[in-house]
């Protein structure tokens, strides 16, 4: 037998369609009942509760009791960042869903991947940031500048407080859509509620996708730049 850690159980759980489905809809990172979840798995609340229950069991989601409701969220960090590399390996190797359809525009263009900002706007909310020099970018290691703290402190994030010992402060994650980075960490999870507190961002219903305001588009770009202006720096 071969020491370490096992994936076969946990890849087997997640490679269930119903499952995968269920877990790729907690990415967005809202919490959500059996009764939301069986809609996105397809399956009866019978069979999704069945589902929930492996899932659970494994570690991989939690479950809260709200009223009458339990609401099921990811575990952790951990478990999106294995799901977002398991959705990049897929769209890479060009297994992506059959049914397009009205939604596939905004997720492109803006959606939370997990607690960060994802998409066209979180690739350019990094490369902005690397341009300005704000944060440092060798390889596949992210680091904040002393600019870059001073200059978030004027967007009001104190970034001493975001310092954990479980997670990294600035994390590289390769976006499915643009097969390039956007900002994860702590530091991407602060910049998207800090876009949520100033109503440059709101979140459509049902979906992973968000949706910038007419003013929180134009103070986005006012602070971080055009895009090409982004890239040529990056």
């Amino acid at each position: 037998m071969k020491d370490g850690p096992s994936i076969a159980p946990i890849a087997a759980l997640a490679g269930d369609p119903a499952r995968a489905n269920m877990l790729a809809a907690l990415t967005g990172g809202m919490a959500l009942t059996a009764s939301e979840l069986a809609g996105e798995a397809g399956v009866t609340l019978q069979t999704a509760s069945s589902h929930l229950a492996k899932l659970e069991s494994s570690g991989l989601i939690v479950a809260t009791r709200q009223g009458r409701h339990r609401y099921f969220r990811l575990a952790d960090n951990d478990v999106a960042q294995m799901l977002e590399a398991i959705m990049n390996v897929a769209a890479r190797t060009g297994q992506m869903r059959t049914r397009p359809g009205p939604r596939d525009p905004a997720l492109r263009k803006a959606r939370i991947c997990y607690d960060h900002l994802a998409g066209e706007m979180g690739v350019r909310l990094l490369d902005s940031l690397v341009a300005a020099r704000h944060i440092s970018r060798a390889d596949e290691v992210l680091d904040l500048t002393k600019t870059g703290a001073k200059f978030l402190g004027g967007l009001g994030l104190d970034t001493n407080q975001l310092v954990s010992p479980r997670r990294p402060l600035c994390r590289p994650c390769l976006d499915w859509s643009m097969r390039r980075n956007h900002l994860g960490g702590t530091l991407g999870a602060a910049l998207l509620q800090r876009f949520f507190d100033l109503k440059w961002i709101t979140r459509e219903s049902n979906s992973r996708a968000l949706r910038f305001t007419r003013n929180g588009e134009v103070r986005f770009i006012e602070v971080f730049g055009e895009p090409d202006a982004a890239r040529s720096g990056a």
